[in-house]
């Protein structure tokens, strides 16, 4: 069984049709750049040239950088638009998509419903984290396998900041830190997490997750086990897909 997945991000939208039983691409991905301002309008339209990309015409499942409620609403929007904040997310894709089904989820958690299904957090019980290190930091908590929707980890208050703009990637390539300087900013916010929550295992998601062995060696202290996301950066779209397919139309919240 096949649905299409869209991940959107604060650089790219990206997306494909996705293999439900083997949780991997069924074709090469297609992405397109993010607008910037990233508004309702102007993001929709990326995700409609991603779908018609490649003719598709069933469900599509999305991610969204933000806290989504009801399956629909938009919340937060932290890395997109302040615009997107009441919009309803679901409608408005639905319609510019020629009214395909259409499931919208947070982007973290879509990205943790792939690696708990398919990749390093399968079988996994106890509290297990994921963090997605990008534009932002996503997160996604699952106990015992089962989500806590929009953690939102990423915006914990660290030395005074939000965690994001201290230990994303952005932040790393905005002021050229080493990949040394920047992993021990991680090790401090995982410290922060770990000291919350407790995890048995991180997994640490988005596209740093196929440089792990630059950065992860560096990180040291946390009791938790961390690895790298499995997926890596094909998670979202995976997990989007998989939510598209339970015909929920919604996620939690």
């Amino acid at each position: 069984m096949q649905i299409f997945g869209v991940d959107i991000g604060g650089s790219g939208i990206k997306g494909a049709p996705v293999d439900l039983d083997k949780g991997d691409l069924a074709a090469e991905r297609f992405k397109v750049l993010t607008p910037h301002p990233a508004t309702p309008d102007g993001v929709a339209d990326g995700v409609q040239q991603v779908v018609e990309h490649f003719g598709w015409s069933g469900p599509v499942g999305l991610t969204f950088p933000g806290v989504i409620t009801g399956g629909a609403t938009v919340r937060t929007a932290a890395n997109v638009d302040k615009s997107w904040v009441d919009t309803d997310a679901r409608a408005l894709f639905a319609d510019r998509l020629g009214g395909l089904p259409v499931t919208v989820v947070n982007d973290a958690d879509a990205a943790g419903i792939a690696e708990m299904s398919f990749g390093a957090g399968k079988g996994r019980k106890g509290t297990v984290i994921l963090l997605t290190f990008g534009t932002g930091i996503g997160s996604a908590v699952f106990t015992d396998g089962v989500l806590v929707p929009n953690s939102e980890l990423g915006h914990l208050e660290l030395h005074g900041h939000d965690a994001e703009k201290r230990a994303s990637s952005k932040a790393k390539e905005d002021e050229d830190l080493s990949w040394e300087h920047w992993a021990h900013r991680v090790q401090k916010y995982l410290a922060h997490v770990e000291m919350l929550f407790s995890p048995e295992l991180f997994i640490i998601g988005g596209g740093v997750s196929r440089k792990a062995a630059k950065f992860l060696p560096h990180v040291e202290g946390i009791r938790a086990e961390i690895v790298p996301a499995e997926l890596q950066n094909n998670a979202g779209i995976v997990g989007a897909a998989m939510r598209a397919a339970q015909g929920e139309g919604k996620s939690e919240g």
